[in-house]
């Protein structure tokens, strides 16, 4: 059977649109995702067979659906904040955002970063409270605290009905009915007990305040102390949100089922059309476009890419932007789609060209992506089998382009392949990807610092190199001196040969057996900073060789910088590092636990109520900064860094070296 964009076999239908759902780890979106996909009669946890394709816990899940005869993608997203881009990437393709906390204020902060991408972005959203069932705080102090990390007015759409210490039920603000819930089942509609009428009226007031300012003809009815009727709040609320304007707050309990119509309800009146979303983005020209906001490569099923519908229709085979587009499926769909529109999210096969991020149109389409947050963790790799280096580096290629907030680096003293990401679970999580999916296992460790050598003080040395064979044997002697430059002058060769002492053609010789010994020093690190100077020598006339003269240079140098006193260098970077303000004491208080030096803070652009650190940290203090930053800033800490210069080193390096 094939679907086409009116539905099964033809049937009719109505808009095509996208809600991505994310949250902190732990706050229940995936029991949130599951139970409105099983209220719009899409099986996923009661009959076993889900309409749902989930990588992993670690990676973001799409399904489709209809409600009340509109089509629905919904997208459940990772909620650790190690896998905080695969949250961006889909909500660069919704409609509007779900944004899921608990009822408990220490921990509903932990959205404030994913606030600040939604209003910078201008993403429609609304927040549900979920585990409202457990609840114990007043929704007026949790909404207090989560304002301070919105740009938008937060308003609650539901208060709820308490009976003791345990919530049974809401209130509706615009239609002042009552409900009580019931499990899996829809709420059962209530008197409004007396009790619970000024609070309600307390809390619609403040809904309707809030739409005033947003709406001049309800602001005149205010004034005059005429009451709205219920119709003219819903069109002014859907407005809002359409406009990202205001974030209504609903309350569900969706283990149980509680609040999940509701919420339908909510998105199907309040989430703008696809439309709305294409002129957000600045979409432009004409014609089909479509975006790939995540990639997998599923083995003997070829690469499958999961793709907004900015402007259709998309059918297979067409060609956009120079690419074949393979067969179309929504997520959990068992049949082929003919065509896909505006609003859909789908399926797309063999689009072996195209990466996360890209948009297949023909001309400009002004689509951009967000760009992966700088990597904050790395582990060295490599094969456990050597026989498999080649299908390592494959698998690596084709892991980056699954999620760009994965990197490799390769650096040339250490000579390790090393994979970055946004935390050590991120980067266990795709070491598991490249034995599972791609069949190669890997060893992982800390890189190894890139430290360097120098010498406190310098010495003079002979050194004569000798040896006879059968035939031509190998002769050479030299006379060097050896002195510590200024930090950063690097290496520097010279020589003060006269009266041909060493023949100028043996010259470039021991400057190269020189080089070669600095490559790795007594501590095993490269040897910077200091000046050699060949003074002397002798040679043979029929023993001497470039060969020779090389290995004596290296010999000389061995012997010369274990009289020298050499150290190490560990590299110090320059670290920015950024938190809410109110963690700055902690952050401050970490980098001087970690041999760190404060260089000062400040208030951070564009980010009222945060604060950005600067400071000087070596970066052998820098392998776990991330899990401890993150500890003490409740997950919203971030940092990013470059070497800034060497320094003797202190600490671990030091002792190594001892």
């Amino acid at each position: 059977m094939v679907e086409n964009a009116t539905g099964i076999s033809g049937s009719p239908t109505g808009r095509h649109r996208t809600a991505v759902i994310v949250g902190p780890h732990l706050v229940g979106k995936t029991a949130l995702f599951e139970a409105l996909l099983e209220a719009a009669g899409t099986s996923v946890r009661k009959k076993g067979k889900a309409a749902v394709e989930r990588a992993s816990t670690h990676s973001l899940t799409a399904a489709s659906c209809q409600y009340l005869g509109d089509w629905w993608s919904l997208i459940d997203t990772p909620g650790a904040v190690d896998f905080s881009y695969d949250a961006e990437c889909a909500l660069a393709a919704a409609d509007i955002a779900v944004v899921v906390i608990e009822p408990v204020i220490e921990r509903a902060v932990a959205v404030g970063r994913l606030l600040k991408f939604l209003d910078d972005r201008a993403i429609p959203h609304l927040i549900v409270v979920n585990r409202m069932d457990q609840a114990t705080v007043l929704m007026r102090d949790l909404i207090a605290a989560l304002q301070a990390w919105s740009t938008r007015k937060l308003v609650l759409r539901q208060v709820p009905i308490r009976t003791g210490d345990k919530v049974e039920g809401y209130v509706d603000l615009v239609s002042e009915r009552a409900y009580r819930w019931r499990a899996g089942q829809a709420s059962d509609q209530i008197a409004l007990p007396d009790w619970m009428k000024p609070r309600e009226e307390e809390a619609r007031s403040t809904l309707v305040e809030a739409l005033a300012d947003f709406d001049d003809a309800l602001l005149e009815k205010l004034l005059e102390e005429t009451q709205p009727t219920k119709g003219e709040i819903y069109a002014s609320l859907q407005a809002d949100v359409r406009d990202d304007k205001l974030v209504p707050v609903l309350l569900t309990a969706a283990e149980h089922d509680h609040g999940i119509r509701r919420l339908w309800k909510a998105l199907r009146h309040d989430a703008p059309d696809a439309s709305v979303a294409a002129d957000r983005v600045g979409l432009e020209g004409t014609g089909a476009v479509a975006q790939v906001i995540k990639t997998w490569h599923q083995g003997h099923g070829g690469k499958q890419s999961l793709a907004r519908i900015w402007r259709g229709p998309v059918r297979e085979g067409m060609v956009l932007g120079g690419q074949r587009v393979g067969s179309l499926t929504r997520p959990g769909g068992a049949s082929k789609l003919a065509d896909a529109l505006a609003g859909d999210i789908v399926w797309i096969a063999r689009l072996d060209q195209a990466a996360t991020g890209s948009v297949l149109a023909d001309g400009a389409s002004g689509l951009d992506f967000p760009e992966p947050t700088p990597a904050v963790f790395r582990l060295a790799i490599a094969a456990e089998n050597r026989a498999d280096d080649v299908k390592l580096s494959a698998a690596l290629r084709k892991l980056v382009e699954e999620d760009p907030s994965l990197g490799l680096l390769h650096p040339q003293d250490t000579g390790e392949t090393v994979l970055t990401g946004q935390g050590e679970v991120h980067l266990r999580t795709a070491i598991d990807a490249l034995k599972s999916a791609f069949g190669v296992a890997v060893t992982a460790q800390a890189p190894r610092i890139g430290g360097r050598e120098t010498i406190r003080r310098g010495t003079k040395l002979h050194h004569r190199h000798k040896r006879q064979t059968g035939g031509h044997g190998q002769f050479a002697d030299i006379h060097i001196e050896v002195k510590p430059s200024a930090r950063g002058s690097g290496f520097q060769f010279s020589d003060r040969i006269v009266g041909g002492a060493v023949p100028k053609q043996y010259i470039p010789a021991v400057e190269e057996g020189v080089i070669e010994y600095l490559a790795k020093g007594p501590h095993g690190y490269p040897v910077i900073d200091l000046e050699v100077v060949l003074t002397d020598g002798q040679f043979h006339a029929v023993d001497s060789s470039d060969m020779a003269f090389k290995i004596c240079a290296r010999g000389a140098m061995q012997e010369a910088l274990s009289a020298c006193e050499p150290f190490v260098l560990e590299p110090i970077h320059k670290v920015l590092l950024t938190a809410p303000a109110a963690d700055t004491p902690k952050v401050q208080r970490l980098i001087g636990a970690r041999r760190g030096q404060l260089l000062g803070f400040d208030a951070r652009p564009g980010w009222p109520g945060w604060d950005q650190v600067e400071a000087l940290l070596p970066e052998a203090e820098m392998a776990d900064l991330i899990i401890e930053l993150r500890s003490v800033t409740q997950g919203l800490g971030s940092f990013t860094h470059g070497l800034d210069h060497l320094a003797e080193a202190r600490g671990k390096m030091a002792a190594k070296a001892a």
